[in-house]
């Protein structure tokens, strides 16, 4: 089941947890690029059964906000690991190993939250046939004795998954019926992390120093605070604005961005003043990422697929976001010394790519 699954899967964080924790006790790097490899790996894992959890138990009304409320986890938490990165914190030579550690608080959080809260009645009606026990957890969620429309809802979509031969990951690419939803979904995936967010968030204290911030690492937190409050306004937005609308105007927002980023780069050494407009251009960028590109790519692929194919629909999507977050990790330091300051240039074209897809091949889901 989609709850159990997340429970096993912090076992995972408690083993990252040890070996990147006593990694600097044992006097062994061996053990802490492990423990980043199993935590990867437990990032992995959640970054899909959230989404599918959350999009099945959410009403059709609201699972784009609720969606949302993911990638909102995710930005606090990186805000958080942020603040305390900081030297006069826990980003310090004694005490990174503890900060490294700390991954198994959400964990333990997670593990006592998770008993008290139920199954997804989409898998328990749809997967396991237990009708009474589906209804039983809709009225607890939905607060009213009346789930007929909901429960009409799952047993049409029961019947269309019993029609449906079980679909494998190679089934998604072969059969013309998935086929297209599953090239979105990737595309949606790609848009995130190809649109170059995560190059800003992995070197975006080396930006600042190269935009003339004199507390750079303060400027990067201003970053994370920026990016949690405009997830926060996605959550708000979405179900009226639409998925497609709101991907779209991030998209061109994170574009013109990046335009303003490269030119205030490029003139700093002549105009002081364009450090300021190097920040604002940051700021913006990760401010357009949260309205649309951040949030989106995760919870849209639920809503393209039926409780048939989605758990492998989700897997390659996910695998598609984290191969592609690794090529822009390792990848931009090298092409930002290859390209300077014109290195987002290569951003806005992908962005612009990724617009034209959006705009001519996404359908508007969910309003």
């Amino acid at each position: 089941g989609r709850r159990n699954s997340m429970l096993l899967a912090n076992v995972l964080a408690f083993a990252a947890a040890v070996l990147m924790g006593f990694s600097k006790m044992a006097y062994s790097f061996e053990m802490l690029i492990l423990g980043r490899f199993v935590v990867g790996l437990y990032c992995g894992l959640t970054t899909g059964f959230v989404p599918m959890y959350v999009g099945e138990i959410a009403p059709t009304a609201l699972r784009g906000a609720l969606g949302t409320l993911h990638q909102l986890g995710v930005v606090v938490g990186i805000l958080i690991a942020q603040v305390f990165g900081l030297e006069s914190i826990m980003g310090n030579e004694s005490l990174w190993p503890l900060l490294l550690g700390l991954v198994f608080l959400p964990a333990i959080f997670q593990c006592a939250a998770l008993p008290f809260c139920p199954e997804s009645p989409r898998f328990l009606l749809i997967n396991r046939n237990e009708e009474d026990k589906a209804k039983s957890v809709l009225k607890k969620l939905r607060g009213t004795t009346d789930v007929t429309k909901d429960m009409q809802e799952m047993k049409e979509e029961s019947r269309q998954m019993m029609r449906e031969k079980k679909v494998t990951i190679a089934e998604l690419f072969r059969s013309p019926l998935y086929r297209q939803p599953m090239f979105i979904a990737i595309v949606l995936q790609l848009s995130q992390q190809l649109s170059g967010i995560n190059a800003v968030f992995y070197y975006s204290t080396g930006i600042f120093e190269k935009a003339g911030v004199e507390q750079p690492v303060y400027a990067t937190i201003g970053a994370g605070v920026v990016n949690t409050a405009f997830t926060v306004v996605s959550l708000f937005v979405v179900e009226r604005a639409g998925r497609r609308t709101l991907h779209l105007i991030g998209l061109a927002g994170m574009a013109g961005c990046a335009v303003l980023m490269t030119i205030a780069l490029v003139l700093l050494e002549k105009l002081a003043w364009m450090s300021y407009i190097s920040i604002v251009a940051i700021f913006g960028f990760v401010a357009f990422f949260e309205i649309g590109p951040g949030p989106i790519p995760w919870f849209i692929v639920a809503e393209l697929f039926s409780q048939g194919p989605r758990p492998a629909a989700i897997a390659v999507a996910g695998l598609s976001n984290w191969t592609s977050n690794f090529i822009v990790g390792m990848c931009f330091q090298y092409v930002e010394q290859l390209c300077g300051p014109y290195v987002f240039i290569i951003f806005t074209a992908m962005l612009i790519l990724f617009f034209i897809f959006t705009y001519f091949k996404v359908p508007e889901i969910g309003r």
